[in-house]
């Protein structure tokens, strides 16, 4: 017998959870949330922000030894690691705080400090004992850093992006597994920040992209900015004691080197392992996670509903809070329940250059056959880019043939975070190439690159140029 009926449960007080609580509260007051860790985001604490803190300082000690182009000198910059991580770990704190504040505000009767598990459809098994029957369950329990068992040979040396964060100085060596977001942007900072960092990949990724000519373009600017191997061959990884030592193949011949640390940031799994999904006719996929109606939020048991990284889609904050809102709306008012549109997709990468994917990838319109063809700019000659030394990378640019739609884009390169948002903006607006070009573009700016590549991109859908600007006072046929 339960010990306590609600409408609405909610498992989980991150950023998806949060948002779909608020959704709900919206429609009635029979509702709860259960959190067995800390109140929170994943971003606020060990992800988006702490790291930002992290690459500020080292864009900071970067710049002041890269002037001298500029006819600008200064003295080698002194940093100071427990500075650098007081100051990280102070805004990352006050962060954190905002979100502490916005939960504390909540009913007290709303928040239950405890495990779930699944026992059936519609009831809960606690932690502490207790047993929730809900209407509706909302899974909000994001998700934590995956580490293959191989790595496990570092043994207390090991450590996750969270320990990062976690750090009161910084340490003389790291190396890094993993040339995704979080590999990428902590190791190139900790390198400018005066870490000997060694950054291994594997099959020659560079974060998310998936156009071969923005990869190489990464892959040379990576490679020259540190000690970078995107197809790291690793052959004997041990712990020694007083760090790490590895054993790889460089051209041929093994290399051994030795590190305080190993960083491991070779992804994340979403957290429902431990859901007792079993107990339920919830559908899972090959990986163990429920599948998903993106639209709605619902798992194959219509009152069962997933949200943000937990449902192992886009692991991104922003998506996690338009997912849940949905859920937290539709669960409100289950059976009801609308189909909602998705925001077009962005996501960035903070590295310098940065990289930014907006809409269908090169690989998604590929792999549905699409009928689409390809602009470009190669950043390097880009006016305004050149005058701040920041002209490297390229930008790719996706249409469709027959309609002129455009379709998304890849980049690397200058000012990635902004022009990803104007091209998403375009994006979800479903405008055409020739309608992006009929837009304003100021002179001198970074976006004037986008410019060219959309000026590609058309006379290759074979639309032309840009068409001239309108005449307001010209009479018919002008």
């Amino acid at each position: 017998m339960a010990n306590r009926t609600v409408d609405v449960a909610i498992i989980g007080a991150g950023t998806a959870g949060m948002g779909a609580y608020r959704q709900v509260r919206k429609v009635t007051d029979s509702v709860v949330v259960i959190e067995a860790g800390s109140y929170g985001t994943t971003c606020a604490r060990v992800g988006c922000m702490p790291s930002k803190l992290l690459i500020a300082a080292a864009e900071a000690a970067h710049f002041g030894s890269h002037t001298a182009p500029f006819g600008v000198h200064y003295e080698k910059p002194t940093i100071d690691g427990r500075a650098v991580m007081a100051r990280v770990k102070s805004e990352r704190d006050r962060f954190v705080g905002f979100v502490e504040e916005d939960v504390e505000s909540w009913d007290a009767i709303h928040k239950i400090k405890a495990k779930a598990k699944f026992k059936s459809n519609t009831e809960l098994e606690l932690s502490t004992g207790e047993i929730i029957e809900a209407k509706r369950i909302v899974i909000a329990t994001g998700s934590s850093t995956f580490v293959p068992p191989p790595f496990q040979a570092f043994g207390d040396r090991l450590i996750v992006n969270d320990d990062v964060f976690a750090w009161e100085d910084l340490p003389e060596s790291v190396v890094v597994f993993g040339a995704g977001v979080i590999g990428l942007e902590l190791g190139q900072a900790l390198s400018r920040l005066g870490v000997r960092v060694c950054l291994f990949g594997r099959d020659h990724l560079v974060g998310p992209l998936s156009d071969d000519v923005v990869k190489y373009k990464a892959r040379e600017s990576f490679m020259a900015a540190f000690p970078f191997h995107p197809h790291g061959e690793v052959t004997r990884m041990a712990n020694i004691g007083s760090g790490v030592e590895i054993d790889y193949l460089d051209q041929g011949e093994t290399k051994t080197e030795r590190f305080d640390y190993a960083l491991i940031a070779t992804g994340r799994r979403p957290n429902v392992a431990d859901l007792g999904l079993e107990n339920t006719d919830v559908t899972l996929d090959e990986r163990g996670v429920p599948h998903v109606i993106l639209a709605t939020g619902q798992t194959s048991v219509g009152h069962i509903f997933i949200a943000g990284d937990a449902a192992n889609k886009i692991p991104l904050l922003h998506e996690a809070a338009d997912e849940g809102r949905i859920v937290g709306y539709n669960a409100a008012h289950y059976p009801e329940i609308r189909a909602f549109t998705k925001s077009s997709p962005i996501a960035v990468m903070f590295t310098d250059p940065q990289i930014m994917m907006v809409g269908e990838s090169y690989k998604a319109l590929t792999e549905r056959q699409a009928n689409f063809a390809t602009g470009s700019v190669d950043w390097s000659g880009q006016g305004r880019s050149r005058v701040m030394l920041v002209n490297e990378g390229v930008l790719r640019v996706y249409g469709e043939h027959g309609t002129g739609r455009f379709l998304g884009a890849e980049m690397v390169g200058p000012k990635a975070e902004h022009i990803a948002h104007l091209l998403a903006w375009a994006h979800q607006s479903q405008l055409t190439v020739s309608e992006m070009l009929d837009r304003p573009f100021y002179h001198p700016v970074v976006e004037e690159g986008v410019r060219t590549a959309l000026r590609d991109l058309n006379v290759a859908l074979s639309m032309g140029p840009a068409a001239p600007p309108r005449c307001i006072d010209c009479g018919p046929g002008a």
